[in-house]
């Protein structure tokens, strides 16, 4: 394990200039972002081997987790995912064209539409989770299970501040 990162030399060149500050939030905040920006790439590289974005496996990832019919509204989908109307049509259209999703109408609510994953739609997501919950935990063998879990314990924190409720 090295004892000294790019953000460290960041910090320090920070705390030459404004040693006013307290910059360990900047540093937790740097790493955070090195790490995303390490990681974002070899998760997408995953889901590209299996034609999807990474925004195409969050919504079929999204409806497989549903479980049986594996099929949600487009509103609770877009609210789940946290993503405008628009863009979750968007998404939609892309899969649907490509065979994944189909939609039908809402047998509750004929104002509205049910999206389900289709076989080739549910045999996909299936073979990119289990090749991306591999990657993930190769990405993460680094950490001991002890720092893992650690690691989460201080993120949930952090979320449950930024995403109340």
């Amino acid at each position: 394990m090295r004892g000294h990162d790019v953000v460290d030399d960041l910090v320090d060149q920070w705390r030459r200039e404004r040693p006013d500050l307290d910059l360990a939030p900047m540093a937790t905040i740097g790493r955070l972002g090195r790490v995303m920006a390490h990681l974002g790439p070899r998760i997408e590289d995953v889901f590209a081997r299996h034609g999807l974005t990474t925004a195409d496996f969050d919504v079929l990832a999204a409806l497989r987790r549903a479980g049986e019919p594996f099929a949600m509204r487009p509103t609770d989908l877009s609210r789940l995912l946290m993503l405008s109307p628009a863009g979750m049509t968007n998404r939609l259209d892309r899969l649907d064209a490509a065979g994944l999703v189909e939609r039908s109408p809402d047998p509750h609510d004929r104002r509205s539409w049910t999206i389900a994953l289709t076989a080739r739609g549910r045999e996909v997501v299936d073979a990119a989770v289990t090749e991306h919950v591999a990657n993930e935990a190769e990405l993460l063998a680094p950490l001991s299970a002890t720092q893992r879990a650690a690691l989460d314990r201080a993120l949930r924190v952090l979320l449950a501040h930024l995403e109340p409720g």
